[in-house]
């Protein structure tokens, strides 16, 4: 087949752009097409875009001659409509278009990798071998319109509160939050890592910029094989300066409360795709606050479990924990034997000025008070058999009048996949990168 060029062709609108409002107008669309049925003397074209679809409706005697014999598609071909819109009410959204003129862009085999038409689903590690097919199934399109006004929201949100939005680096030197879930790298002739979190660097610059905020990736060394763990993960990094963790429970509360309100405003039939409307509401706020302490007797006593203090909840146990509290709650005062260096003890120093948000039995979120005293900070460090000297660099900051300071991270991945109802985190990543899969 001969394909066509561009030429001056230029799109005029988008899919949810063609209403009835531009009934007997002209409009230029693109996109590919999502199903084709030739009637014989009636032809229907499924145009899909990045926002949804149209119908293309060519009638024989109504359209060219020309025009209705050139039109032999496959699906996901790549095409451009010219045309008049018309109101016809059994036509999805009530509208289609008759087109005066088609270019065939690009072709595709006969035989696609994937189902496209939504009459099945193809097995996930298939869709995501062939992932750039399979983003522009209508639920993807539903899935990554809900991420990014989740995004949009955020940085909306932090703004507003007079944030500062930071960037920092994904490669460092030296293994400085401890653990061993990183990727050591060759940076020219020495070694480095990718970083497993912003943390260090947020901390630091909330003594500069006093609120800041980061959405961006990070890695974690884990071989993990469950439906909830990645080894490139998405997060939002918050730190404030001249606060707690109190504070930090409040901002955390407020944005995960504006989020899903923007996003029930905003796209809702998203939601409604994805069967989510009447899950995914609006939480109220402020959420319920429970001690660790608390939540292992309760686990314990109700569940039957045998959690000791010190110990961290298994997957089981928050599995049955779930079944209790299903919204969102804090888990506060975690002991500070589990917990990193840098968290602030508290009064008793048994616990920790630490907590996570959980939705049901999955944890989003972890954060708390940090230490801002460089002795306290050295020290916390060897009493986890850390060198401090390889803290060299970021202890220099708290020689320059660090303030007392809060933050959390939070998983954008697996909120999202919650908020979507899917059931697996990589079904909420573009190109996800987990122990087994490095392509596409």
């Amino acid at each position: 087949m001969e394909l066509d060029n561009l030429g001056d062709w230029r799109k005029t609108h988008f899919t949810k752009d063609v209403t009835k409002e531009l009934v007997n107008k002209e409009v230029i669309l693109g996109g590919w097409i999502r199903n084709y049925r030739d009637l014989g003397g009636l032809k229907f074209i499924s145009l899909q875009d990045k926002y949804g679809e149209r119908q293309i409706t060519l009638k024989k005697g109504v359209v060219t001659d020309d025009l209705f014999d050139k039109v032999k598609l496959g699906y996901q071909y790549c095409i451009m409509v010219k045309g008049i819109v018309k109101a016809f009410n059994e036509a999805p959204g009530g509208i289609e278009i008759i087109p005066s003129e088609i270019k065939i862009l690009n072709v595709t085999p006969e035989k696609l990798p994937i189902d496209m038409t939504g009459e099945t689903v193809s097995e996930l590690d298939l869709r995501l071998n062939n992932r750039a097919l399979d983003l522009r199934s209508l639920k993807n399109q539903a899935v990554f319109i809900i991420r990014g006004e989740m995004l949009r929201t955020i940085r909306k949100f932090l703004f507003a509160k007079n944030f500062t939005e930071m960037t920092t680096p994904k490669i460092i030197g030296s293994a400085t939050e401890g653990g061993t879930e990183l990727f050591p790298i060759i940076y020219f002739e020495r070694e480095a890592f990718l970083t497993q979190s912003a943390q260090l660097y947020k901390e630091q610059l909330s003594g500069v910029y006093e609120r800041v905020f980061e959405i961006s990736d990070c890695f974690r060394a884990e071989k993990h094989r469950t439906k909830r763990h990645l080894c490139e993960i998405f997060t939002l990094d918050v730190e404030i300066a001249f606060s707690t963790m109190e504070d930090v429970l409040k901002l955390l509360e407020e944005i995960v409360y504006n989020v899903l309100k923007e996003i029930r405003e905003n796209q809702m039939k998203a939601l409604e795709y994805l069967g989510m409307e009447k899950i995914s509401v609006t939480p109220e706020i402020p959420f319920p606050r429970y001690k660790y302490e608390e939540i292992i007797d309760l686990i314990n006593t109700k569940f039957g479990f045998n959690i000791e203090f010190g110990e961290d909840i298994s997957t089981e146990a928050y599995r049955k924990l779930g079944t209790e509290l299903s919204s969102y709650y804090y888990i506060t005062h975690w002991p500070m034997s589990i917990k990193p260096f840098y968290i602030m003890p508290s009064k008793d120093p048994k616990y920790s000025e630490s907590f996570d948000l959980q939705k049901g039995m999955l944890e989003l979120t972890s954060g708390g008070t940090r230490v801002h005293n460089k002795e306290q900070l050295i020290n916390a460090i060897e009493n986890q058999g850390l060198n401090s000297t390889s803290f060299k660099s970021h202890l220099k900051a708290f020689d320059f009048g660090m303030p007392p300071h809060a933050g959390f991270g939070l998983g954008i991945d697996r909120w999202l996949t919650m908020i979507c109802g899917l059931e697996d985190i990589r079904e909420a990543v573009m190109y996800p990168r987990t122990a087994d899969r490095l392509t596409p």
